[in-house]
């Protein structure tokens, strides 16, 4: 019957060939219908997929970190400094020289004062008026005025400061009320790529946020501080922001924002915050009422290098190599020995000094950690107590006088704790030059505080007491100093 459709074969059954050969046969109706049927087949998925993936609503549509912002923005705060500075005469003055034909009428006078102001941030992170901010932003500073998002302003003080990861913790008077603070997020929980927003008040133009991404964790070797570990973020980090949040995508403190690289001053979306665990850790021991108070490790080493690691018959290079273990230290009785190589804190990896020292400054005193060690081709755990770096011996903070080349030196013992104060390193042992008051003879010599006093004469200095002996009872003076990696020599006359 003309215009009737006849079922073919099932489809499955045909070959390519004889697919083509029965539809060529077929009515052109059935043709178009068979097409049209397979190109619905194929686009139907598709076209459900792509309404999957479209905002559906406007409120999808208008994505924002505004909530976020909303939340956070109120507990970062501006950090206003005053601090009182000498403009010091140059140097060439106080020579003999000078002084013989001026006297006490020299050039330029006396040192003038003058009052230098600076601009930070800060981050509330105890609802009664705890504030943490980078030591640079106060250090030095005789007046502290913290503003918050609201615009009002607090006197604040310094519960305690640390130079060496610079960070301080303030506190204002809220007068019993609860302020908006920021909660510490685990930074070890951080990965590269998650999403940050950085806030704080760069160049002093008022409080403002930028957004990026994670770009690199565990970085080291940025700037002076002693224990580092720093995120990397893209998010714009510029002057001002220093002491600032960085926030992740649950509103939670990941880092304080201290450095940046640039070649101009300005952001190139590379800046460094401090993580929240060390942050956590510096506010834990300032509110504990006696400083701030870290383990130590008592030993040092370098990082594994690719030379180092195949002669250690290390698949690649990784962790510590320790070079010296302090006697009696915590690393020695924990078991820990000159060659080994630390490989891991408490199941985190250390790939140079400074990250090891890092993971050991988060730590609380008296907790114990467990370090994943290499000895000898074997792995092995060793478990260390957490205790703070003994002071012995004791300071004995002298001020050397008479005539002899260390005069208006302030010298004192070098103990761990004394070298962990001032950033040494902590084996370093001896008698260390604290303070060279200005004009004096060991000024004129160019002694500087940090010089570690090794010999008198060639003999070893051992303590300030014999420091002080050896420096009496003789008109000419050999003195070996050591400066940083340095020793330096001179030699003196009466």
């Amino acid at each position: 019957m003309k215009g009737v459709l006849k079922r073919g074969p099932p489809i499955e059954n045909l070959s390519e060939t004889s697919l083509l050969k029965s539809m060529s046969r077929q009515p052109f109706s059935y043709r178009v219908s068979l097409i049209l049927a397979g190109l619905l087949a194929v686009l139907l998925p598709a076209i459900a997929s792509a309404q999957q993936r479209v905002p559906a609503t406007r409120t999808e549509v208008q994505l924002s970190f505004a909530p976020l912002v909303q939340r956070a923005a109120p507990a970062v705060v501006n950090v206003y400094t005053r601090r009182v500075e000498k403009v010091q005469r140059p140097p060439l003055f106080d020579d003999p020289f000078f002084r013989h034909f001026f006297g006490d009428q020299m050039p330029f006078g006396e040192p003038r004062e003058r009052i230098a102001q600076s601009l930070g941030s800060g981050v509330i992170v105890e609802a009664d008026g705890v504030i943490v901010t980078n030591n640079h932003v106060i250090e030095g500073a005789t007046e502290i005025v913290v503003a918050l998002a609201d615009r009002r302003e607090f006197e604040a003080r310094v519960i305690a400061a640390d130079p060496r990861v610079d960070l301080a913790v303030l506190r204002i008077d809220t007068r019993g009320e609860s302020l908006p603070f920021l909660e510490f997020r685990d930074s070890d929980e951080l990965q590269v790529g998650d999403l940050v927003v950085a806030i704080g008040n760069p160049f002093g133009v008022g409080q403002t946020v930028t957004q990026g991404i994670v770009s690199a964790l565990g970085r080291t070797g940025i700037g002076d501080a002693d224990a580092q570990s720093f995120i990397q973020t893209d998010a714009a980090i510029n002057p001002g922001n220093s002491g600032g949040a960085l926030v992740t995508m649950d509103g939670k403190l990941a880092g304080v924002n201290t450095a940046i690289y640039s070649r101009s001053g300005g952001s190139i979306g590379i800046g460094f915050a401090i993580p929240s665990n060390l942050v956590a850790s510096t506010v834990s021991s300032a509110l504990a009422g006696k400083g701030i108070k870290r383990p130590w490790l008592g030993a040092n080493g370098e990082p594994v290098t690719s030379e180092i690691a195949s002669g250690l018959g290390m698949a690649r290079p990784d962790g510590v190599l320790i070079g010296e273990v302090y006697r009696g230290g915590p690393a020695d009785r924990a078991g820990l020995r000159t060659g080994d190589v630390v490989l891991s804190v408490d199941g985190r990896n250390v790939s140079d000094p400074q990250a090891l020292k890092f993971r050991i400054s988060t730590r609380k005193l008296d907790e114990t950690v467990s370090m994943d060690v290499l000895r000898r081709g074997q792995r092995i755990a060793l478990h260390m107590l957490m205790v703070e770096a003994p002071e012995t011996p004791p300071r004995d903070i002298t001020q050397l006088s008479g005539n002899q080349p260390l005069a208006g030196a302030t010298v004192a013992n070098l103990s761990p704790a004394l070298a962990v104060e001032i950033g040494l390193d902590t084996l370093e042992r001896g008698v260390i030059v604290m303070n060279v008051a200005q004009g004096s003879t060991a000024y004129r010599l160019r002694v500087r505080p940090g010089d570690l006093v090794v010999k008198i004469n060639n003999r070893d200095v051992a303590d300030v007491r014999n420091l002080q002996g050896l420096l009496r009872g003789t008109d000419q003076w050999t003195v070996v100093l050591k400066r940083g990696k340095q020793l330096l020599s001179f030699s003196v006359r009466a």
